[in-house]
């Protein structure tokens, strides 16, 4: 089995040093670099060239948001993990935006962040539906205001591309519909579901189910089903069972 290659980032030498001892010590992860700034990320990927990055938040010169947002925008990005102490922060809700694939808090358990290196490698992405939840019910908190009106009407403009069938997979999506649900609900199969959300996904340029729930909210797509903001809640949890599309 090829080992997972892990890159670390975090500005505290200590925790560094926890966690390469920790993940150092699974047979199948391989650290291949640390950093201890964001601007130091993007370099040591061309190096490297790790399958993950755990990327701390909050560092003093370029923070892991933005380094996590330039990440992305490479065609040969690997996938992230974004490490935080906050179980509810408008910053990790803008990193599930840019495109990491989950993030874990500094407390869990050694066993719980190995394990989300894993899923994370293998496509599937790590979002707590407990965290989601306070994260999505935060983003329902500050909701009003400018930039929630623009981060509407952006939204509703990236949807307008879709046809009526894509866009009721969205919403459904957003509802947090399991794939099985949602053939229920639109008379399709289980393989045509799985297909019209891959097309979302490229369509709309997003990594996965989660942003595709957090798009169809920024829309206003879900106000009208009364979902509120569960629906991305439950669309974590879909990944979390199913992995990928």
């Amino acid at each position: 089995m090829t080992a997972i290659r892990l890159l670390l980032v975090d500005d505290d030498p200590l925790v560094r040093a926890g966690l390469a001892f920790m993940m150092g010590g699974a047979d199948d992860i391989e650290i291949v670099g640390e950093a201890a700034d964001g601007g130091e990320v993007e370099g040591l990927v061309e190096r490297t060239r790790p399958d993950v990055v755990l990327m701390d938040i909050r560092m003093p010169a370029m923070d892991g948001l933005a380094a996590t947002e330039r990440l992305r925008g490479r065609a040969d990005a690997p996938q992230v993990v974004v490490l935080t102490t906050f179980h509810a922060d408008e910053q990790v809700l803008r990193a599930l935006r840019a495109g990491a694939a989950g993030f874990v808090l500094k407390d869990t358990p050694p066993a719980e962040i190995l394990d989300a290196v894993r899923r994370v490698a293998a496509g599937d992405p790590v979002l707590s539906p407990t965290v989601t939840r306070q994260l999505m019910d935060h983003a329902a908190g500050t909701a009003a205001g400018t930039a929630a009106d623009s981060r509407r009407s952006h939204a509703r403009v990236r949807l307008a591309a879709l046809g009526e069938r894509e866009r009721e997979v969205a919403v459904a999506v957003g509802r947090g519909l399991s794939n099985a649900d949602i053939a229920a609900d639109l008379f399709m199969s289980v393989a045509t579901v799985k297909a019209h959300v891959s097309r979302l996904l490229a369509k709309l340029g997003l990594n996965n189910r989660v942003q595709i729930a957090l798009l169809a909210y920024d829309a206003g797509l879900l106000e009208d089903t009364g979902e509120g903001t569960g629906g991305a809640e439950r669309a974590s949890g879909e990944e979390g069972r199913r992995g990928g599309h």
